[in-house]
Order: C-alpha cells, then structure tokens, then sequence
C-alpha cells in the first residue's frame, strides 16, 4: 500500500511545520511519499525514516487548466492513499482524475483565515480517527556527518540573522551588539545563519567581533546547516526555516516577531517568542512590520540568559 501526502507551500518553514502530520500518517501508513513545492525540503529531510521519497513539484500547480497534466502526474505515483494539506479542488480533481482510492483533503472552500498548525491538526485526527494529535515531533540527524564538523569547547548558538523579507529581520547591527553583550560574560560561539545574498551582513559582524567568536553559514547547504544546529544549544533569531528545524530537535528556540503570524511558531514547546513592547502577539500579522529596534538588546538577553 502506497500513500503520498502533498504539502502545497512553497517556504521551507511551512513545509517544515507539518511534519509531525507527516510522521503521524506514516505510523499507520508505512514510509510515505511526500510532494512538496520546495525544492530544499528534500535536504532537511534525507535522514527520516519516516519518508520514502520527496518529489518537488515544479510544474501543473499554478493553473485549473493543469488539472490533467497533474492526474496523469499523481496517476504514475500509484497512490492508494492521498491526503492534501490545502483546500484545493483543483488538487482534489486530479486525485480523482488520476484513480486514486482514498482521497482525504481539506474542505476546499475554506481558504480564509487558515491557520496552518490548526487546520493540519484537525484534519489528521479527522483522517485518521485519533485524539490529540502532536504539533510536533523530530527532526532526525545523521550522527556520522555532525562527528566530523569541527568543534571547540564553547556553547554554541546560532543566530537567524537572514530570513525571507527584509520585515522580518531583526538587522545585522542589533545582532553585532547582542554579541559583544553575551561575550563579556559568557564562553560563547555564533553561527550566523543567512542566504549567500545576505552574506554582506554577516561578513560586517564578523569584522567587528572577529573569527575567535563567529562564522558565516552563508555557503553551506540546507543539509549542512541542519547539522551545524543540531550542535547549537539555541536559536535566536528571525523567523526563518533555521527556527523550524532547531525547535524540532529539541533546542530552545527564540524567535523575533516582526510581521509573522503565529501559526509559524505556535506548534512546539520549544519555540519562545519576543514581541515588541505591549504588542499582543495576535496583533502580529504578515502587514504589521514593526520596527526591529522596539526589540533591545537587553530583552533579547533577559529571554535567554537561564539557558546559556
């Protein structure tokens, strides 16, 4: 028996956020087949036993009129069960199309105001007829590969300097004088998570507090970085796909808020937020782009001190 199950989210940070679902269904399923519309996922995921095989969708999701190159696309899958985390009827017509046993979808009208963790909750527990469901669950890691990174004797954490919209970003000065704050008393070292176009800014950190105390993942791979985290002690830092892995490994996690909404840090224990002064967190949307500098260094570091 073959199951798939389609996330159709394109950030690494959704995708990421449904995989407790994912784990509950393959505990009844077997190993599934996982499609994704990002093409990183594959990378976080290689070492899950959970998962069979993660295909990327490049194509036929954009458009209705895809629907019949997208069933004979599901069709070569040969699927006997398919569940679709989307309300999408054109997903659901071309399971239909392509001959797929058992369907399970969300109620394809009711896109407003979905909330990712919520909705996904409900709807395993609906498919699979169980109570409770975690919002949570383990990111795995292969320990042979973490051996070989090299190591010193300080606690390390990494810091989610990059993320996917300049409103969500917390900013490279603020992050320079967290650091020479923490290093003053504490043995400490940084690993400064971003893309290779945000490395600009790390290199400026870098430059004022030196290698002996941090290093740029600018140029390491999804995988690679997954490795580097699972090291790490902590997360600080913007809301980005790093938080999503780090929490799912167990670390505490401290996430900047700025304009991201609460579903994307409202499913782990492990996840500690920081919101600007008197801001309530459900007044924290995608358009609430508040200024990064409400947040002090000082209130970072009162968050973080018992756990470093």
């Amino acid at each position: 028996m073959k199951t798939g199950i389609f996330l159709s989210y394109k950030g690494l940070g959704a995708n990421l956020l449904h995989l407790s679902y994912c784990h509950e269904i393959a505990k009844k399923f077997g190993p599934i087949t996982l499609i994704t519309l990002n093409p990183k996922l594959k990378e976080v995921l290689s070492d899950d036993p959970n998962i069979k095989e993660i295909i990327c969708l490049d194509n036929f999701y954009r458009k209705f009129f895809d629907i019949y190159n997208l069933s004979k696309f599901f069709k070569k899958l040969n699927f006997d069960n398919f569940f679709i985390f989307y309300p999408s009827l054109r997903y659901f017509l071309s399971a239909k199309m392509a001959g797929i046993k058992k369907i399970y979808n969300y109620p394809i009208f009711d896109k407003k105001n979905l909330h990712l963790v919520k909705a996904a909750k409900k709807f395993t527990e609906n498919c699979l007829d169980i109570n409770n469901c975690p919002t949570e669950t383990k990111i795995h890691v292969n320990n042979k590969k973490t051996e070989k990174l090299e190591k010193n004797d300080k606690k390390k954490i990494i810091l989610g300097i990059g993320s996917s919209g300049p409103t969500t970003k917390w900013g490279y000065e603020n992050y320079t004088k967290l650091i020479k704050k923490l290093i003053e008393t504490h043995k400490l070292y940084f690993y400064l998570l971003c893309g290779p176009e945000e490395d600009d800014n790390a290199q400026k950190i870098i430059q004022e507090i030196g290698t002996n105390f941090c290093e740029s993942l600018s140029d390491k791979s999804i995988s690679e970085v997954k490795d580097y985290i699972s090291l790490s002690d902590i997360y600080v830092g913007n809301d980005s796909f790093g938080h999503h892995i780090s929490c799912q490994m167990g670390k505490p996690s401290f996430i900047i808020l700025l304009d991201t909404p609460r579903a994307y840090s409202d499913y782990s224990t492990n996840q500690k937020r920081i919101l600007p002064p008197n801001i309530n967190l459900d007044e924290v949307t995608h358009d609430s782009k508040f200024d990064p500098n409400l947040i002090s260094v000082n209130m970072i570091i009162n968050e973080i001190k018992k756990f470093i």
